[in-house]
């Protein structure tokens, strides 16, 4: 017995990027469940917002942009960002009827017939004539790989799995990575830690003066090149550098932001490079990024030979039924909300009949 469903567009993931989508859908005259479905693996609403450290307040997030059609207002900033985005999302859903179906996790996306798209998930599959990816990075936590790893008798863990900087008190912890999570981590950390030691692959590059339309314009059309390229996209941050503000520069006259270039290897006691020096460490914590969550696309063989999906505007050039938003250029608060729209504009054309021209 064939138990498939069968909607216009199917919406994967339910953080900024797809709420952004099914917005945009709802807006234009889609109905949810009859016309378009929402997953989402999240037992909850909120995100990669829900997962994150409780002491990342909601005062210490960086250009959170409010989804579209409904403000943020008169949050705490004192409070924890994950539930303060937390709330904010389900009063959104709930105020659109976007009626996300969670915990569901999507496990292939392939070919069906008709033209259709077949999405197999834990509840069940749903065949679709678009489909809308959102699923962002948070699941696919980048850990690089240095001789000795797998000796180091101390504790590993990534910025994905950061508990808050109490958990390291009286420890030696080195931090790697140069971007913002990990001199978020490192300021935390330094009040309790016994000692820390930052180490990163290039020097790090921090912003003097604002961040401008024009800056951050730039930095967003860096990163579209490389999808349109084919090659794995790169965050906005690493391109735009590190805001040097007051906390900032407190760090570095502290002695807190002290880089060293990236170490040869790892010991069961600590790091070390190759002119003999060594750190003895306790933690070693991986701020080290994240990938995006795009295996599930695997069937539809939409990958580059660089190894990324060439994408233009949202749309995947390989497949012009497959839409790509919180990916690359997009993956921004603000970037979402425009992609959203962007992509079910082009989807609207699509399920018209229009010829939608790949690059």
């Amino acid at each position: 017995m064939n138990n498939t469903r069968e909607v216009d567009v199917v919406v994967i993931g339910a953080g900024q990027a797809g709420l952004a989508g099914a917005y945009h859908l709802r807006r234009t005259g889609f109905e949810p469940e009859r016309d378009f479905v929402v997953l989402d693996h999240a037992p909850a609403p909120g995100g990669a917002w829900q997962f994150r450290w409780p002491s990342l307040t909601y005062g210490k997030v960086h250009g959170m942009h409010a989804l579209p059609g409904m403000e943020l207002t008169d949050a705490d900033p004192s409070r924890p960002s994950s539930e303060v985005i937390a709330e904010y999302f389900t009063a959104y859903e709930r105020a659109f009827d976007l009626r996300v179906r969670r915990p569901v996790n999507v496990k292939a996306v392939r070919e069906d017939e008709g033209g259709r798209l077949l999405v197999e998930t834990s509840d069940g599959a749903w065949s679709t004539r678009a489909l809308i990816n959102a699923t962002g990075t948070w699941d696919r936590p980048f850990w690089p790989r240095y001789p000795g790893q797998e000796t180091f008798r101390g504790r590993q863990l990534h910025t994905a799995q950061y508990p808050g900087p109490e958990e390291f008190a009286g420890l030696r912890v080195v931090v790697v990575g140069g971007g913002a999570s990990g001199t978020q981590h490192l300021m935390e950390l330094a009040p309790y830690a016994a000692a820390t030691t930052w180490v990163t692959r290039r020097p790090p590059v921090f912003r003097e003066g604002p961040f401008s339309e024009d800056v951050g314009r730039a930095a967003v059309a860096l990163v579209e090149e490389r999808v349109r390229q084919g090659l794995p996209p790169k965050s906005v941050v690493s391109v735009t550098g590190l805001p040097l503000n007051d906390a900032i520069r407190q760090a570095i006259t502290d002695g807190v932001l002290d880089r060293r270039p990236m170490f040869d290897r790892i010991t069961p006691t600590g790091v070390d490079w190759n002119d003999g020096r060594h750190v003895d460490a306790e933690v070693i914590l991986w701020a080290t990024g994240f990938r995006a969550a795009i295996d599930h696309l695997a069937p539809l063989k939409l990958r580059e030979p660089g190894g990324g999906i060439r994408v233009e505007g949202t749309r995947a050039v390989a497949d012009p039924r497959v839409h790509l938003v919180g990916y690359g250029p997009s993956a921004s608060t603000i970037g979402a909300n425009r992609a959203g729209r962007a992509a079910v504009r082009d989807i609207k054309r699509l399920l018209a009949g229009e010829t939608v021209a790949a690059a």
